[in-house]
């Protein structure tokens, strides 16, 4: 494709466009899904109905989390590259294991992902128009593969747009939360405190329980890896990524322990551990007048954690086809938007196909182990390249022993699951990830040509609009 640009900004690549706010929007949206809405119960349930231990359990979770971010926010201003883990895997350990995480999360890690949050949107959305009923299959489904479309669509056509959806659906999830804990306060001062009472008595639950209340709870705090997958659109990474997972952070951990409290101040803990969605019986019972406001603020939760679930997966498809681990044409940006539209396709129609089947979740249980197993690979890396490469620039360096602690918590909830529910699935899991290998000797090791592949290549390039990114040294610099 022939194109003739005249300045740096006209340059085909991608463009610093998240500023600090934007920064730590992204962050919020995308750990705020569904979960503090809907299953805090499961962390209560594990901990013995223990109140006091169920939050200290989110506390921990949320400090745990924190410290994964900031051992990622070295990674990424010392690599200003997007692509997250994938990137520092890479440089820290090496190729194969690299690709691995590639296969591992692109092919389904983030599709299935993206596929639980699209179903579950669109349970909240039809449910209405199905009072007393369960919704149908086929529209549920359908409701999905329409909103996995329309965000595909959003992030393909401009990267603005996402920076102002996901800015519009963080200030309407925080005063979603922000409502829930003024209600909290509120019944705190008017004496609600019997289930504070004594919090840390009753039965207290065994190493086992607690590793499971903590898988419940991190699986809450998902996300805060999402800016290493797009520094490569951060403006002045070095000091924006550190501020903004800090704010964000923070953020986070105060607003999960202060709706679990207002939660704690309306309902007992066995009203939260049977209910399917805590906000909603805490609507019911707190402003039943107006209690629809909380499934919509449901939905609108679960659409910006999915917008930036998308977005960060295209990156990282992007990411892997530079580094030559994925076909070229998926690298390349559209010459008008500016955007990963090849990537952003590709991920879009494998996230759809999800949809189809109906024991995905069950799929996803046994896959979700993998995701912190990638987490302490990555922190491994980060340990590796300090010793390896001491005199690499690091505008920001976290606290070593962090990283250490990170990477054994990583262990930690790697193996719980395992031990204590061993089951054959898990085998099925890790043999789909070393699968990989088989694509990676052929195909990239040895370079395997497919005949005629340069010409579809061309062919999609013009159809698409799309073309290689120019390389530039202020691209990766702040």
């Amino acid at each position: 494709m022939d194109t003739q640009l005249g300045s740096e900004e006209d340059k085909v690549v991608l463009k610093r466009t998240i500023g600090y706010f934007s920064g730590v929007s992204f962050i919020i949206t995308v750990i705020l899904g569904s979960g503090i809405f809907i299953s805090p119960g499961a962390v209560l349930l594990c901990s013995q109905l223990n109140v006091g231990v169920a939050l200290v359990i989110w506390a921990a979770c949320g400090i745990i989390s924190m410290a994964g971010a900031l051992c990622y926010a070295e990674l990424g201003t010392t690599f200003p590259s997007s692509g997250g883990e994938y990137f520092y895997i890479k440089k820290g350990l090496g190729p194969i294991p690299a690709f691995i995480f590639l296969w591992t999360f692109i092919v389904f890690l983030r599709p299935a992902a993206t596929t639980v949050q699209a179903l579950m949107f669109a349970e909240y959305v039809i449910q209405p128009f199905f009072p007393g009923c369960p919704s149908p299959e086929a529209i549920k489904k359908a409701t999905a593969i329409a909103v996995i479309l329309t965000v595909g669509i959003i992030n393909c056509l401009s990267a603005k747009w996402i920076i102002l959806v996901q800015n519009i659906f963080t200030v309407l999830k925080m005063a979603a939360l922000t409502a829930i804990v003024i209600s909290g306060i509120v019944h705190l001062a008017m004496g609600n405190t019997s289930n504070f009472h004594g919090a840390f008595e009753g039965t207290v639950p065994n190493v086992s329980q607690i590793g499971e209340a903590f898988y419940q709870g991190m699986f809450a705090f998902g996300g805060w890896n999402v800016l290493n997958y797009v520094i490569e659109e951060i403006k002045n990474p070095s000091k924006n990524i550190p501020r903004s997972i800090i704010t964000a952070m923070c953020a986070v951990i105060v607003f999960y322990l202060l709706v679990n409290i207002s939660y704690l101040t309306v309902l007992t803990p066995k009203e939260i551990v049977s209910s399917a969605a805590v906000s909603v019986t805490w609507a019911d019972r707190t402003i039943p007048s107006v209690a629809w406001i909380i499934p919509v603020s449901v939905a609108v939760s679960i659409f910006g954690s999915l917008n930036g679930g998308m977005f960060m997966l295209g990156r990282l498809n992007y990411a892997g086809s530079k580094e030559g681990h994925l076909p070229a044409i998926i690298s390349m940006l559209h010459v008008h938007y500016l955007t990963p539209a090849p990537a952003m396709i590709i991920s879009t129609i494998i996230a759809s196909i999800f949809v189809i089947p109906s024991d995905l979740i069950s799929l996803t249980n046994y896959f979700g182990f993998s995701s912190w197993l990638l987490v302490g690979l990555t922190c491994v890396s980060l340990v590796v390249l300090r010793y390896r490469e001491p005199n690499l620039e690091r505008p920001y360096k976290v606290f070593l022993p962090i990283a250490f602690g990170v990477i054994a918590v990583s262990i930690f909830l790697v193996l719980a699951p395992i031990i204590q529910s061993p089951k054959v699935q898990y085998l099925y899991a890790l043999l789909f990830m070393f699968s990989s290998i088989l694509v990676y000797i052929p195909f990239v090791h040895f370079k395997l040509h497919i005949p005629y592949f340069d010409k579809i290549t061309c062919h999609l390039q013009l159809l698409l609009e799309v073309s290689p990114t120019d390389i530039f040294e202020d691209s990766k610099t702040d």
